[in-house]
């Protein structure tokens, strides 16, 4: 989502718009706050409130990347209500692929908020038809991946063995199950690789159970990358894994495509809505090493189907593009300025 913002701002900056950011994850003053639980999300919070009242006094539009659990009450909730009392039409960009558990939960309270929001946007299908359960509409504009820093102008088409995942270190990412499925490969091609790229508080085990299983010199863990030192690491691979057991519209799985690199994905949340089994990608039901295994050997077996995966990959992802995206956000944000959509 940080990413999405500050690419979007960037491109709404070229087409001449003056875009401001009201940071939710500002580094912490004194550093040793950002261990105190409660204390340091009110050391961002108070900061973040006081910059979006400032903000909103001065701006036409008010646009909101929202997410999912604390996330929303924290974060977008205030932000939709200060854009209400400030008279300033609000989009709310919804991103949370656990958007299904967190409505059945918590539905009346995004509902009531959203009733003072002018236009829900969505980036899939799949959340626009999770909120369409619950009654909400939603627009769908997709994310945007720059194609001229994926661009690979010669993919890998052999059967080297260079896997790799690019997801956080995070449970619902399920990394576990790409290094045992990891480990099933390796057993037949004992010089296959794989780097995970990516943070978060499940490294020390992973990195445990790659020593579990005898994987530590074959599985390299970068941590957290920056966006151009992700497209060198796509160019370098030769298959991408996406482990995730909630997903919404990943934008690994589109990066591994714009950058010419046949993926294996789980069959989860909107993952199904922005590629086809066996056409853009091979999907695989989660939590399962095997399954993930045998589609990663037949990539490696199957020279012709990882060939035809690219080129439908590489074609598909230009409707990911800013000149394909940018009329869309320009139509939803001359809506929300004519005040004339009302979500519920």
């Amino acid at each position: 989502m940080a990413n999405q913002t500050r690419q979007l701002a960037e491109l709404l900056s070229s087409k001449g718009i003056t875009v401001s950011v009201a940071q939710v994850n500002a580094p912490y003053h004194p550093t040793w706050i950002g261990h105190v639980p409660v204390l340091r999300a009110l050391f961002r919070l108070l900061p973040y409130i006081t910059s979006l009242w400032r903000l909103a006094g001065q701006s036409d539009l008010i646009h909101v990347m929202a997410n999912s659990g604390w996330s929303w009450h924290l974060f977008a909730a205030p932000a939709i209500w200060i854009a209400h009392w400030r008279k300033v039409p609000v989009v709310v960009n919804y991103r949370g692929g656990e958007a299904g558990a967190f409505l059945e939960k918590s539905a009346p309270k995004i509902r009531w908020s959203l009733s003072r929001a002018s236009v829900l946007a969505v980036p899939s299908g799949f959340l626009q038809e999770v909120f369409g359960r619950f009654g909400i509409a939603a627009e769908v504009v997709p994310n945007i991946i720059n194609l001229e820093r994926f661009r690979n102008p010669k993919p890998h088409r052999n059967t080297r063995r260079h896997l790799m995942v690019a997801r956080n270190l995070e449970p619902i990412y399920d990394n576990e199950t790409a290094i045992r499925a990891f480990a099933l490969v390796r057993s037949r091609y004992p010089d296959a690789t794989l780097t995970i790229a990516g943070s978060g508080p499940e490294a020390g085990t992973l990195q445990a159970l790659t020593d579990h299983l005898a994987l530590t010199t074959a599985v390299t863990f970068t941590g957290r990358l920056e966006p151009q030192a992700i497209a060198n690491l796509y160019r370098e691979a030769d298959i991408a894994i996406n482990p995730s057991l909630v997903d919404n519209m990943p934008n690994s799985v589109l990066e591994a495509l714009a950058s010419g690199i046949p993926v294996v994905s789980t069959n989860v949340g909107g993952v199904p809505y922005i590629v086809s089994d066996g056409e853009t990608a091979l999907l695989v039901p989660a939590r399962s090493p095997e399954a993930m295994a045998s589609a990663i050997t037949r990539l490696i077996e199957e020279p012709s189907l990882c060939s035809q995966l690219i080129d439908n990959g590489m074609a598909e992802v230009q409707r990911y593009t800013w000149d394909t995206v940018w009329p869309l956000w320009e139509k939803v944000y001359q809506s929300a300025l004519s005040k004339k959509t009302k979500l519920v």
